[in-house]
């Protein structure tokens, strides 16, 4: 994995993807495009008339990468990704489905806590103050039984985007809909870096819903959530509150996740390479040969 895999959307025009040798082509009305399958880590898919060959998924997910599936008010239903990527796999399920309650509970502490740390950072950073949440992040105990996630949420979402703000899962205001489709993207990494790592992406560590295959996704991807949300603010405060979830936000969105660099232990890695690293952490919590992970810091260093 590297800074040249990309994320491929196909939201805006009909399509026809196969592959060739080992290209991905994309054949659209006025011109065709290739891309190594090698290098797609994510292809996005959303427009109801893009038709795609069995080999490009195989391909796709063979080499690591992950599809993401959309509906047709482009929200994520669905994600394919590589279920083989590891070759201590089944040694790992074991170890993940098998992880003590207090294992998990520190983790989860651990997870919320660098959470609220990056929202602060945000705050700090965008809003000249970080409404307390700095101090409340000190406060996360195992297992968070206080919520002080929500409670830091209550105060964040306002002073990012205004009182009037509630952050609604599939709310379908402009926000919102920005939020959904970067975290969209965010947890289709997150998931492809689990999979790499040997663990399974619905065996999660707080998360639990018998209908989401992708629970351990969610956890991880806490703490990476607010580079999408400072991504948002920006789009936001540049085309103005009422800005529609266009082809150019989405490029915006899309080429701020792979562009901006997560600091992670000392390190600047981009977007998939982080989330790899972090599911590898995890890997070896479950395993034994960690207590902590290793997650990505915010604020200037």
């Amino acid at each position: 994995m590297g800074m040249d895999e990309r994320i491929i959307d196909l939201s805006e025009e009909p399509a026809g993807v196969s592959v060739r040798h080992t290209q991905m082509v994309i054949r659209l009305d006025d011109r065709e495009e290739s891309v190594p399958l090698e290098e797609v880590g994510a292809l996005v898919v959303s427009h109801p008339a893009v038709h795609y060959t069995h080999a490009v998924l195989a391909g796709i997910c063979g080499n690591g990468g992950v599809v993401i599936i959309c509906n047709e008010k482009r929200l994520p239903v669905g994600m394919l990704l590589n279920l083989t990527g590891h070759y201590t796999q089944t040694e790992r399920f074991v170890a993940q489905a098998e992880a003590p309650q207090p294992i998990k509970k520190r983790l989860w502490q651990q997870l919320i806590n660098a959470k609220i740390l990056a929202q602060a950072s945000v705050l700090a950073h965008l809003r000249g103050d970080d409404c307390g949440l700095r101090r409340m992040a000190l406060e996360v105990r195992s297992g968070d039984p206080s919520n002080i996630e929500a409670q830091a949420s209550r105060r964040y979402w306002p002073a990012l985007f205004g009182a009037h703000m509630h952050r609604i899962p599939g709310g379908d205001d402009p926000v919102n809909r920005m939020l959904n489709y970067g975290y969209a993207v965010l947890r289709g990494a997150v998931a492809r870096g689990l999979s790499a790592a040997g663990l399974h992406p619905s065996l999660g560590i707080h998360h639990h819903n018998r209908y989401n295959p992708f629970c351990l996704a969610d956890d991880l991807m806490e703490p990476f959530r607010p580079t999408v949300d400072t991504l948002v603010e920006e789009i936001i405060r540049t085309r103005g509150a009422d800005v529609a979830l266009d082809k150019e936000a989405k490029a915006q969105l899309i080429g701020g996740l792979m562009s901006r660099p997560f600091r992670i232990d000392g390190d600047k890695s981009a977007l998939f390479d982080a989330a790899a690293r972090v599911a590898a952490t995890l890997a070896a919590v479950y395993t034994g040969k960690r207590k902590k992970l290793i997650l990505p810091e915010y604020g200037e260093k």
